[in-house]
């Protein structure tokens, strides 16, 4: 039986899956990484950002991941992002050993985009296969994925597993709509 919430019950549930980070974004449009005199934080990850567009056009949207037991990861994971959107969030857990990912993000003006990633390792890179909440995904009318958590293990692995469950239950699964390839994360172009 499908679960239902609010206002928005009669909607599919989208059960997006991935890494949640927070980005750093200059104060100033079209500078490079270098030239900004400061940053401004935005929650940030392909899935979550998903998931957080379904429920703000108001349909049923779940999270699964794993950030920080920090600032970041309340301030993303919880406090003023996911839950304000209405956003289910018992998929989404906290590590206590291990910090939320952070990246610095810039489009200079020649439309180009410059990232600088700290997430070696970071909180969602830990997500293990045991630590996924199944039963979301299996209430799930749709499963979403994308690459970022095919990187390393136990990561890759926990996504997997995801993946495999979703398609047991016959849940249908979908791939990003951006193809999120960071080639600076993996460790060759193979």
């Amino acid at each position: 039986m499908k679960e239902k919430m609010g206002e928005n019950s009669g909607a599919p549930l989208v059960a997006s899956f991935g890494e949640m980070l927070i980005d750093f974004i200059p104060g100033i449009a079209s500078v490079s990484l270098a030239e900004s005199a400061g940053f401004v934080e935005a929650p940030s990850g392909a899935q979550a950002d998903v998931a957080g567009e379904i429920a703000k056009l108001g349909g049923r949207s779940a999270l699964l991941g794993m950030v920080g037991k920090d600032e970041f990861g309340h301030i993303y994971a919880y406090v003023n992002i996911l839950k304000q959107n209405r956003v289910e969030t018992s998929g989404v857990l906290f590590d206590r050993q291990t910090p939320t990912a952070l990246a610095f993000v810039t489009l200079r003006d020649d439309g180009e985009r410059e990232f600088m990633f700290y997430r070696n390792p970071r909180a969602g890179m830990l997500l293990t296969e045991k630590e996924i909440y199944m039963d979301l995904i299996l209430r799930s009318d749709l499963f979403h994925y994308g690459s970022i958590s095919l990187i390393s293990e136990p990561f890759r692995s926990a996504h997997l597993a995801a993946l495999r469950a979703a398609k047991a239950a016959a849940v249908l699964s979908k791939y990003g709509t951006d193809p999120n390839i960071r080639l600076p994360l993996w460790g060759s172009k193979q």
